[in-house]
């Protein structure tokens, strides 16, 4: 995609405030609005206007657009609606402004004269990995994250700062958690918009999780598989005795019931079984594989696989 510098579409320096970004677009919007512009190219232009201002008038869009430069990738082209409704992606105080800065008057009514402007700050999204055993006990972790903020030349930057989480017990993957008024400053005496964190859980060398069930490979001997036995397996909340019934097959599931991840309903523990074949490495394993050959050379392991 062709980089769009969008100062020269507003006609303002790189280094502009907000309050000059917005007041270009309301000048530049009321002379190309096709409703009202003689231009040949108005509404080229507007649309165009619309995209730029889309991106320059949000704090964050505007930072990584500053930081990453040609490798901006803003996604689809920005696609005003036609006619009197002006951008969707827009305010409704910014909305109102841009009608009235056109028609003489804004299509609502009731905004006092001279009232100040105030707007809740955006929400901010961002993700969290946590350890699967953190599920089951909570936790507290430092996150950092990067703010957009505006310095007293108006000018945008990103500020790193650290924020103490609390992870609580029984929180699973793709569930939020929210930080009230740790996103964008509001605008005027607007409340500042919150964090919303994404969980993820980092990937762990023994265990898979499915929703609040846990998922570990259970390995056991061949005779073990045979007779029976039993086992003690390790969980995320400590180590449980399980019994393996006779005759367990390779893939068979043994549940433990309530031992996944906590909860209102608590997920369950599942041992999946795998059954791991001691290798034939002396004379006397050797020997001994070819006497079980023959004391089972009625059985034949691929006559239940249509083989």
């Amino acid at each position: 995609m062709e980089f769009k510098d969008y100062y020269a579409v507003m006609g303002v320096a790189p280094d502009a405030t907000q309050d000059e970004i917005k007041r270009a677009y309301r000048q530049l919007a009321r002379k190309y609005h096709p409703d009202v512009s003689k231009e040949p190219d108005a509404e080229l232009r507007f649309k165009a206007l619309g995209e730029a201002y889309a991106v320059l008038k949000d704090l964050e869009k505007r930072a990584a657009y500053d930081q990453l430069g040609s490798d901006w990738q803003p996604g689809p082209d920005f696609q005003p609606p036609h006619g009197r409704r002006g951008d969707a992606a827009f305010s409704n105080d910014e909305f109102n402004d841009l009608f009235e800065s056109i028609y003489g008057r804004g299509p609502s009514q009731g905004r006092e004269e001279g009232a100040g402007f105030h707007a809740r700050g955006q929400d901010h999204h961002a993700q969290v990995l946590i350890d699967l055993e953190d599920a089951y006990t909570g936790a507290t972790r430092s996150i950092s994250v990067q703010t957009p903020e505006v310095d007293e030349r108006g000018r945008v930057h990103l500020r790193r700062h650290t924020l103490k989480v609390t992870i609580p017990k029984g929180v699973r993957a793709g569930q939020h958690i929210r930080l009230v008024g740790q996103g964008m400053p509001g605008m005027g005496q607007g409340p500042a918009g919150d964090l919303y964190l994404e969980v993820a859980f980092n990937p762990h060398p023994h265990y898979r999780v499915d929703q609040r069930d846990v998922y570990f490979d259970l390995r056991i001997a061949p005779w073990e598989a045979a007779l029976g036995t039993q086992v003690e397996v390790p969980t995320p909340g400590g180590r449980v005795e399980l019994s393996v019934p006779a005759d367990a097959r390779a893939g068979r599931k043994l549940r433990l019931k309530g031992r996944g991840i906590p909860g209102p309903v608590a997920g369950d523990f599942y041992a999946v079984l795998q059954i791991v074949v001691p290798p034939a490495d002396s004379e006397a394993s050797r020997a001994f594989y070819t006497g079980m050959a023959g004391q089972f050379a009625a059985f034949d392991p691929r006559s239940t696989a249509g083989a």
